[in-house]
């Protein structure tokens, strides 16, 4: 090999790092608009209440959780409304998620007729339900408030216990107890409304303790590891494929932040919503669902904001 290529192949190798950067710079570097014609006007006589949450199945069907009725709408991906549901199980919708094995979770956290955590098809069947319905207490059977479920890949279900007991309660798949976590405080380990609870790729447990401003991590027997503030009050939580963590928080940063799910290190931010529920298409489009102005508040859709990669 010449001089001259030697020199060349040096000066290679000497800029690889740089060039690593910039593209892992371009592929996390990403700009969202708001999509005008998602959802499309639903039909009569449905109305849109507040929208705790909302999901995407295996199949990339997108259901909202809003607080009317029927309480489940389920759209195709151009906004139309193509099935209801779940009025005769559900009486204030809550958390809403999908499983690896494309199951349905939701959590009903109304005072007098919820407690539960329900799982069901994506046609509206119930599979299996924890808690019972109506019923409150810090038993390992009932909750006082759930408010998200996250199920692990080895099937196991981790459900934030969040509007009154602030723990986390741990079930097998079939539904039997093994453990909790949590009492109300501000310390490691403490909650003050874990609102929502989502699983990563290295099987850490994230919770966003929303009223202590933080999202907490944990191994899934519980133990403590650390503990994030950049992201806000935490309502919301979703990981995706790409390992990227969206945060909703219409309460103190009113939009969702996006980062490194393993880091915590921000990426961005989407403004022009007010949510407490999101999640990601497989496309990279994001849909945040609203309740603005709190639990009494006007905010009633969810809105789509399609993925622009950034130049």
């Amino acid at each position: 090999m010449s001089n001259k290529s030697l020199q060349q192949v040096h000066i290679f190798f000497l800029f690889l790092p740089v060039i690593f950067i910039c593209i892992a710079s371009l592929a996390r570097g990403q700009d969202y608009v708001l999509d005008p014609n998602w959802p499309k006007t639903l039909p009569d006589p449905i109305i849109w209440g507040q929208v705790p949450n909302v999901t995407i199945d295996l199949s990339g069907m997108i259901y909202a959780f809003h607080r009317e009725e029927p309480p489940v709408l389920k759209f195709d991906s151009s906004g139309v409304l193509v099935d209801s549901w779940g009025s005769e199980w559900v009486s204030r919708p809550h958390g809403f998620r999908v499983s690896h094995d494309g199951t349905l979770w939701a959590t009903d956290y109304h005072r007098d007729n919820g407690h539960t955590v329900t799982q069901f098809s994506t046609d509206g069947r119930v599979l299996l339900r924890l808690g019972a319905r109506g019923f409150t207490g810090t038993g390992p059977n009932t909750f006082n408030g759930p408010t998200d479920v996250a199920v692990a890949v080895n099937g196991d279900i981790f459900v934030a216990d969040g509007h009154w007991n602030n723990r986390i309660v741990k079930f097998s798949g079939s539904g039997r107890y093994l453990g909790e976590w949590g009492k109300k405080g501000s310390g490691p380990g403490e909650f003050n409304l874990p609102h929502s609870i989502v699983i990563d790729k290295r099987g850490r447990v994230l919770v966003g303790d929303r009223s202590n401003h933080r999202i907490q991590i944990f191994t899934q027997d519980g133990q403590y590891q650390e503990e994030w503030t950049q992201f806000g009050w935490p309502s919301g939580l979703f990981i995706d494929s790409n390992d990227v963590l969206y945060v909703a928080d219409y309460q103190s940063k009113h939009g969702v932040t996006y980062g490194n799910a393993e880091t915590g290190e921000i990426f961005g931010y989407i403004g022009g919503v007010e949510p407490e529920g999101v999640v990601v298409d497989t496309s990279g489009n994001v849909y945040a669902s609203e309740v603005t102005g709190g639990e009494q508040g006007p905010g009633r859709i969810v809105k789509k904001f399609l993925r622009v990669p950034a130049l």
